[in-house]
């Protein structure tokens, strides 16, 4: 059996989108949740800050402890910022 060791700069999350019939988007890999109205929604990710824009938007469900995050509405689009904000350290976190 192989010892495999625990890189500190492993994301806690994976980042992962699924989207069915543009009507409903789970989210995982979620660190934050920004504003967000009917119309959009914006949340940091771990692979960066993430709007959501479309019709009815809806947070059917919400869970920043496992990073998880689930819409429902009708989805018109998704964009990411391209910058990417440098992930900061737990004690970071804590000292904002």
């Amino acid at each position: 059996m192989t010892n495999m060791t625990v890189d500190n700069k492993t994301p806690k999350w994976r980042h992962q989108i699924t989207m069915v019939d543009r009507e409903e988007l789970t989210i995982d890999g979620v660190v934050n949740l920004g504003s967000y109205d009917e119309k959009e929604i914006v949340m940091e990710t771990e692979q960066g800050m993430l709007t959501i824009r479309g019709d009815s938007l809806n947070i059917k469900q919400l869970n920043l402890e496992q990073g998880c995050i689930i819409v429902d509405g009708t989805v018109k689009g998704l964009s990411y910022e391209d910058e990417i904000r440098p992930k900061k350290g737990l004690l970071d976190r804590f000292l904002k």
